[in-house]
């Protein structure tokens, strides 16, 4: 009898995914431009030269995971070879000589971001083709969503919310080896209790049939540039608010530490309210009204000017950040869901790992924030703030984000899946029989 893998096992790996690739996401600027002196421009270009690297290991990446074929599954492989790499490099990332010059700084900070970047891609191509993979029914899949969403959550109160704190104290070296480590560790331990389906009789996927395939999917565009302008606006509060503590509120890392904590506990608690939702609404309403939530958020975070007033803003983002991240795996999934009842081929990888491109894609959108704020504001680096660098921290934290959300909003219109292609495809999957016409309009089918 086949092995089913526990929602919770499976869901608990989004901690390990999460909690060392938030501090590197999110604590790259602090790092590298407020304490080590690397210019916004200088940063702005690792992030923009990354992307287009992305645009290669992504799809490279989910053919080989969609390809292999050992007694373990296709995926456990990769996720084994990946962690301790990933940990290794990123613990370096952090870990510049202090005998670097400016020139060999940058140079330090583009190649660990690149390696330490890809393997995180080839871990969450691999961890992310599990889950519709693992789970095909709704259901489970919400409930599963649910608690990997919640496990991200709690990694990015660590990651991100207490990382300033914890790093002011012992140091970003100490810092990225624990997270590494912890990270390593839950990975390992999820990947051991995943039970993937065999995988003997499965056609093997083509790349460029597959490719092909994914140009010709509308929805993939659609679901992915949405998702890759919510990425860009989520990406640049967690990169920009040292930023806006620091020269717009006129705190410190304690303050920074609190206005991220109510993100991410605001977000803990909303991700069951939104799963909820999702199941009485559907999924595609749902992540449009959180998407426009998000929007209308960036307003009072702009207009704060106490701690008091910040913390109500972060409040209304923590909303819509959770549930944002409660439907955009849901979606992909539907996308999935999709292709696999339109060609009978299951590639979970190589769509999983281009939707993964597709989110990274941010990287794009966040390079060009920091580079507009460097050159409308004339911040140039933590040493040299520009005149003005209150209204630099507030264009990055709410201004750019706040476009880019609204602009992922309008993707969101032209989002339509075929339904009754995806329940056929279920039933057969099932060996159930077939349902009416009749019988879907009236709900007796689930």
């Amino acid at each position: 009898m086949e092995k089913k893998t526990r929602p919770s096992r499976y869901g608990i790996g989004m901690f390990g995914t999460s909690l060392a690739i938030n501090m590197f996401r999110g604590r790259v600027a602090a790092f590298y431009v407020l304490i080590k002196g690397l210019t916004l421009e200088n940063l702005a270009l690792v992030t923009f030269v990354y992307t287009f690297l992305d645009v290669i290991d992504n799809p490279v990446y989910g053919i080989l995971s969609d390809n292999t074929r050992t007694r373990f599954g296709r995926r456990k492989l990769w996720l084994l070879i990946g962690a301790p790499l990933f940990a290794i490099f990123f613990i370096l990332f952090y870990s510049p000589p202090l005998s670097l010059s400016k020139n060999g700084l940058f140079i330090w900070a583009m190649i660990f971001y690149f390696v330490t970047g890809t393997l995180d891609s080839l871990i969450n191509a691999n961890y992310g083709a599990l889950f519709p993979e693992l789970f095909p029914d709704d259901k489970i899949r919400a409930k599963t969503n649910a608690i990997r969403q919640t496990a991200q959550l709690f990694a990015m109160i660590i990651g991100i919310g207490l990382t300033p704190m914890i790093a002011d104290a012992i140091g970003y070296t100490l810092t990225a080896i624990i997270y590494g480590m912890v990270s390593l560790a839950v990975i390992l331990y999820m990947a051991f209790g995943v039970h993937e389906p065999p995988t003997v009789k499965l056609e093997k996927a083509k790349f460029f049939p597959a490719l092909l395939s994914i140009i010709k999917s509308k929805n993939f565009w659609m679901v992915g540039f949405a998702n890759a302008f919510y990425s860009a606006a989520m990406g640049l509060v967690m990169a920009s608010i040292a930023f806006y503590v620091k020269f717009a509120l006129h705190f410190g890392s304690t303050q920074e530490t609190i206005l991220l904590g109510v993100v991410i506990l605001v977000a803990i608690i909303g991700v069951t309210l939104w799963s909820t939702l999702v199941r009485k609404y559907g999924t595609i309403k749902v992540w449009r009204t959180a998407l426009m939530f998000l929007a209308l958020a960036f307003v009072p975070l702009f207009f704060a000017n106490s701690l008091i007033t910040a913390i109500m803003a972060a409040v209304c983002v923590g909303i819509g950040f959770s549930g944002c991240i409660s439907t955009m795996d849901l979606m992909g999934a539907k996308v999935l869901d999709e292709d696999y009842a339109r060609h009978g081929i299951k590639r979970e990888g190589i769509f999983t790992s281009t939707m993964g491109f597709m989110n990274r894609l941010s990287g794009l959108f966040i390079s060009l924030g920091l580079l507009l704020a460097s050159r409308l504001y004339g911040f140039e680096s933590g040493d040299e703030p520009g005149l003005r660098p209150d209204d630099a921290s507030r264009f990055l934290l709410c201004l750019f984000p706040m476009g880019l959300t609204v602009l992922g909003i309008v993707f969101t219109f032209f989002v339509k899946f075929d339904e009754e292609a995806i329940k056929r495809q279920t039933r057969k999957d099932n060996n159930a029989p077939e349902t009416s016409q009749d019988q879907l309009d009236m709900g007796i089918y689930e």
